[in-house]
């Protein structure tokens, strides 16, 4: 039976995670997000290992960060019959994508003042 190269969070990764998820962002997708950026080219099989998490949850995540825009896919036929098999590679830089994250979450708090103020209007 061949062995799958596997590759796991180190330390310094999870503290990446941890701050992703500080600012609110799904730790699931925290955990993709940082391994796509150690690992250039990926199959969802092996986001599944090194994040420890299922392939349902992972499926899930792939499905926010294309729609986000940051990941893109391809298929590569599988070497004997079945499906072909999907790589994902980030589609922007990880310091690209940290920085619309810090654009939305900007939007999201000055949403919210607004929202504060027009309530102190109100009870004024």
């Amino acid at each position: 039976m061949g062995q799958e190269n596997e590759t796991y969070l180190a330390e310094k990764e999870e503290e990446l995670v941890n701050l992703l998820s500080g600012i609110g962002i799904k730790r699931n997708v925290a955990k993709v997000l940082v391994f796509l950026a150690k690992t250039p080219t990926v199959t969802s099989r092996a986001i599944d290992r090194g994040t420890d998490l299922r392939h349902l949850e992972v499926a899930t995540v792939m499905q926010y960060l294309k729609k986000q825009g940051w990941i893109k896919s391809q298929e590569n036929k599988a070497k004997s019959k079945g499906r072909p098999v999907k790589i994902y590679e980030l589609a922007k830089p990880i310091p690209e994508i940290v920085s619309g994250i810090e654009k939305e979450k900007i939007k999201e708090a000055n949403d919210q003042l607004q929202l504060i103020q027009k309530l102190r209007n109100y009870v004024i």
